[in-house]
Protein backbone atom coordinates (compact mmCIF):
# COMPACT_ATOMS: atom_id res chain seq x y z
CA UNK A 1 0.00 0.00 0.00
CA UNK A 2 1.26 3.21 -1.12
CA UNK A 3 1.47 6.36 1.23
CA UNK A 4 -0.35 9.40 0.16
CA UNK A 5 2.49 11.83 1.31
CA UNK A 6 5.34 9.95 -0.42
CA UNK A 7 5.43 10.52 -4.36
CA UNK A 8 4.42 7.14 -6.20
CA UNK A 9 7.40 5.06 -7.92
CA UNK A 10 9.19 7.08 -10.10
CA UNK A 11 9.47 4.29 -13.44
CA UNK A 12 13.03 3.41 -13.78
CA UNK A 13 14.52 1.17 -16.00
CA UNK A 14 17.37 -0.13 -13.50
CA UNK A 15 15.69 -2.41 -11.13
CA UNK A 16 18.81 -2.05 -9.12
CA UNK A 17 17.40 1.68 -8.04
CA UNK A 18 14.82 1.66 -4.80
CA UNK A 19 11.85 3.42 -5.47
CA UNK A 20 10.53 6.18 -2.28
CA UNK A 21 7.63 4.33 -1.67
CA UNK A 22 9.86 0.86 -1.40
CA UNK A 23 12.17 2.41 0.65
CA UNK A 24 10.12 3.26 3.21
CA UNK A 25 8.08 0.27 3.21
CA UNK A 26 11.40 -1.93 3.24
CA UNK A 27 13.62 0.31 5.91
CA UNK A 28 11.14 2.21 7.84
CA UNK A 29 10.74 -0.06 10.55
CA UNK A 30 14.47 -1.17 11.43
CA UNK A 31 14.95 2.64 11.40
CA UNK A 32 12.56 3.33 13.86
CA UNK A 33 14.01 0.95 15.90
CA UNK A 34 17.62 1.85 15.51
CA UNK A 35 16.07 5.94 16.48
CA UNK A 36 14.07 4.21 19.05
CA UNK A 37 17.33 2.52 20.65
CA UNK A 38 19.70 6.21 20.14
CA UNK A 39 17.42 8.52 21.61
CA UNK A 40 15.55 6.67 24.19
CA UNK A 41 11.78 8.05 22.94
CA UNK A 42 9.48 6.61 20.80
CA UNK A 43 8.16 10.19 19.70
CA UNK A 44 11.08 11.60 18.79
CA UNK A 45 12.45 8.47 16.91
CA UNK A 46 9.00 8.12 14.93
CA UNK A 47 9.84 12.50 14.05
CA UNK A 48 13.65 11.60 12.95
CA UNK A 49 12.65 8.01 10.88
CA UNK A 50 9.84 10.37 9.05
CA UNK A 51 12.56 13.30 8.95
CA UNK A 52 15.05 11.01 7.03
CA UNK A 53 12.64 9.80 4.78
CA UNK A 54 11.81 13.58 3.93
CA UNK A 55 15.40 14.41 3.31
CA UNK A 56 15.63 11.12 1.40
CA UNK A 57 12.60 12.94 -0.81
CA UNK A 58 14.30 16.20 -1.12
CA UNK A 59 17.72 14.84 -2.03
CA UNK A 60 16.34 13.35 -5.20
CA UNK A 61 19.24 11.12 -5.71
CA UNK A 62 19.01 7.37 -7.27
CA UNK A 63 19.06 5.24 -3.67
CA UNK A 64 20.77 2.06 -4.86
CA UNK A 65 18.96 -1.11 -3.42
CA UNK A 66 22.13 -2.52 -1.95
CA UNK A 67 23.07 1.16 -0.28
CA UNK A 68 19.90 2.14 0.76
CA UNK A 69 20.33 1.18 4.33
CA UNK A 70 23.96 2.93 4.58
CA UNK A 71 22.42 6.22 3.41
CA UNK A 72 19.41 6.39 5.90
CA UNK A 73 21.59 5.46 8.56
CA UNK A 74 24.16 8.47 7.37
CA UNK A 75 21.16 10.58 7.16
CA UNK A 76 19.37 9.44 10.54
CA UNK A 77 23.21 9.96 12.14
CA UNK A 78 23.46 13.38 11.25
CA UNK A 79 19.59 14.44 12.42
CA UNK A 80 20.45 12.73 15.42
CA UNK A 81 23.19 15.14 15.81
CA UNK A 82 21.49 17.90 15.34
CA UNK A 83 18.45 17.11 17.79
CA UNK A 84 21.36 16.57 20.63
CA UNK A 85 22.44 19.83 19.85
CA UNK A 86 19.94 21.57 19.83
CA UNK A 87 18.24 19.73 23.07
CA UNK A 88 22.14 20.63 24.71
CA UNK A 89 21.48 23.99 23.83
CA UNK A 90 17.53 24.12 25.13
CA UNK A 91 19.19 22.65 28.28
CA UNK A 92 21.56 25.44 28.39
CA UNK A 93 18.84 28.39 27.85
CA UNK A 94 16.20 26.98 30.33
CA UNK A 95 19.53 25.99 32.91
CA UNK A 96 20.47 29.78 32.24
CA UNK A 97 16.61 30.98 32.96
CA UNK A 98 16.40 29.35 36.26
CA UNK A 99 19.38 31.36 37.51
CA UNK A 100 17.25 34.94 36.63
CA UNK A 101 15.12 36.36 39.19
CA UNK A 102 11.41 35.63 38.64
CA UNK A 103 10.69 39.43 38.62
CA UNK A 104 13.31 39.68 35.37
CA UNK A 105 12.26 36.74 33.96
CA UNK A 106 10.88 37.02 30.19
CA UNK A 107 7.40 36.12 29.66
CA UNK A 108 6.92 32.86 28.29
CA UNK A 109 6.60 33.63 24.84
CA UNK A 110 9.01 35.43 24.72
CA UNK A 111 11.37 32.93 26.01
CA UNK A 112 10.21 30.74 23.01
CA UNK A 113 10.69 33.38 20.68
CA UNK A 114 14.37 33.61 22.09
CA UNK A 115 15.05 29.82 21.76
CA UNK A 116 13.73 29.81 18.50
CA UNK A 117 16.34 32.39 17.41
CA UNK A 118 18.86 30.38 19.13
CA UNK A 119 18.10 27.20 17.19
CA UNK A 120 18.02 29.24 14.07
CA UNK A 121 21.22 31.23 14.86
CA UNK A 122 22.38 27.47 15.54
CA UNK A 123 21.49 26.25 12.61
CA UNK A 124 22.85 29.09 10.53
CA UNK A 125 26.51 29.03 11.97
CA UNK A 126 26.59 25.46 11.56
CA UNK A 127 26.24 26.21 7.72
CA UNK A 128 29.10 28.83 7.87
CA UNK A 129 33.14 26.75 6.85
CA UNK A 130 33.98 26.40 10.09
CA UNK A 131 36.58 29.38 9.91
CA UNK A 132 34.20 32.03 9.45
CA UNK A 133 32.34 30.05 12.83
CA UNK A 134 35.10 30.15 15.06
CA UNK A 135 35.85 33.88 14.09
CA UNK A 136 32.20 34.82 14.95
CA UNK A 137 31.77 33.19 18.13
CA UNK A 138 35.35 34.28 18.94
CA UNK A 139 34.31 37.90 18.39
CA UNK A 140 30.88 37.81 19.50
CA UNK A 141 31.05 35.03 22.59
CA UNK A 142 34.50 36.13 23.67
CA UNK A 143 34.84 39.46 22.74
CA UNK A 144 38.08 38.96 20.73
CA UNK A 145 39.31 41.74 18.62
CA UNK A 146 40.10 40.60 15.03
CA UNK A 147 43.88 41.08 15.02
CA UNK A 148 43.04 38.34 18.51
CA UNK A 149 41.17 36.70 16.31
CA UNK A 150 43.34 36.20 13.15
CA UNK A 151 46.56 35.00 16.03
CA UNK A 152 44.26 32.73 17.59
CA UNK A 153 42.93 31.04 13.89
CA UNK A 154 46.61 31.69 12.69
CA UNK A 155 45.43 33.65 9.23
CA UNK A 156 45.51 36.97 8.37
CA UNK A 157 43.55 39.73 9.40
CA UNK A 158 41.93 40.41 6.26
CA UNK A 159 41.25 36.85 6.62
CA UNK A 160 39.53 37.53 9.58
CA UNK A 161 37.21 40.43 8.40
CA UNK A 162 36.01 38.07 5.59
CA UNK A 163 35.06 35.15 7.76
CA UNK A 164 33.01 38.31 10.09
CA UNK A 165 31.44 39.79 6.69
CA UNK A 166 30.00 36.30 5.96
CA UNK A 167 29.03 35.29 9.19
CA UNK A 168 27.21 38.79 10.14
CA UNK A 169 25.71 38.96 6.37
CA UNK A 170 24.42 35.61 6.76
CA UNK A 171 22.71 36.47 10.16
CA UNK A 172 21.44 39.48 8.46
CA UNK A 173 19.74 37.32 5.94
CA UNK A 174 18.60 34.96 8.48
CA UNK A 175 16.73 37.40 10.39
CA UNK A 176 15.64 40.12 8.41
CA UNK A 177 14.86 39.15 5.18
Amino acid sequence: MSSPYLPASIPCADTAIAPVDGLYRDHRSWLFGWLRRKLGCEHRAEDLAQDVFVRVIQGRKAVRVNEARALLTTIAKGLVVDHQRHAALEYAYLAYLATVPEAYAPSPETQAEQLQSLMQLDRLLDGLPPKARSAFLLSQLDGLTYPEIAQRLGVSLSSVQQYMVRAMSACYVAFYE
